[in-house]
């Protein structure tokens, strides 16, 4: 019975959550991406850009940026890794008469790198880009949570993980300490797990990346 794989990146390395059609699930983690994804899986939804455009912002975002606000980061290039610093980097862009890029994209340009590193056309048959506030969106019925930070937003998605499987959660968390691996991490990816097995809306998809990857975010 195939399992559906939801991974979202933390400091030292990567977490994932699974789910199989029984209801059986659980969590593990990774410095890498390569141990998890060989884990079996019918279908995996990772919270992290999958095709990158060389300049300007990813239409997808744009439409989820609407959605759900700033938590959607603008920006994603597959050249951004290639910079000394952000300076440097928006540097570059705006001399280019391009658009710069966030801190929050910055600091997760290694994990980028690491994703287009290990995708492929065939491997986007099966390996989605999901973005977890989007999914608890369409889950709460395209309404707006609590802030995640806050206890009552986080008490909201743990309630609509319970509710689709994901019973361990709140004693997944408390088995966290130690690992470098934050509540909103394990809470993602369960919620990308959940967009795996239960996903039938994307947002893009229309535009291609120079690798031919699609730009599109499912939830």
């Amino acid at each position: 019975m195939p399992n559906y794989l939801g991974l979202d990146g933390f400091r030292f390395g990567w977490v994932a959550a699974w789910i199989d059609d029984c209801g059986d699930h659980g969590f593990d983690y990774s410095p890498g991406l390569t141990r998890l994804l060989a884990m079996p899986h019918g279908r995996a939804m990772i919270d992290m850009p999958i095709g990158l455009k060389a300049s300007g912002y990813r239409i997808c975002d744009l439409r989820a940026r609407e959605l759900i606000g700033p938590a959607v980061f603008l920006g994603a290039r597959r050249d951004l890794w290639t910079f000394p610093d952000m300076t440097a980097a928006n540097r570059h862009y705006w001399q280019n008469g391009d658009k710069g890029v966030s801190s929050q994209l910055w600091n997760i340009r290694e994990k980028i790198r690491e994703v287009d590193a290990v995708m492929t056309l065939e491997r986007q048959n099966t390996i989605g880009e999901a973005h977890p506030e989007l999914i608890f969106w369409n889950l709460a019925g395209e309404r707006k949570l609590e802030p995640k930070t806050s206890a009552a937003g986080r008490e909201q998605r743990l309630e609509l993980l319970a509710a689709r499987g994901f019973a361990k959660v709140r004693k997944w968390l408390t088995l966290r300490h130690g690992t470098g691996i934050g509540r909103d991490d394990i809470i993602d990816a369960c919620a990308c797990a959940v967009a795996a097995r239960d996903s039938t809306q994307r947002i893009g998809g229309d535009e291609i990346d120079p690798r031919g990857l699609r730009m599109e975010i499912n939830y």
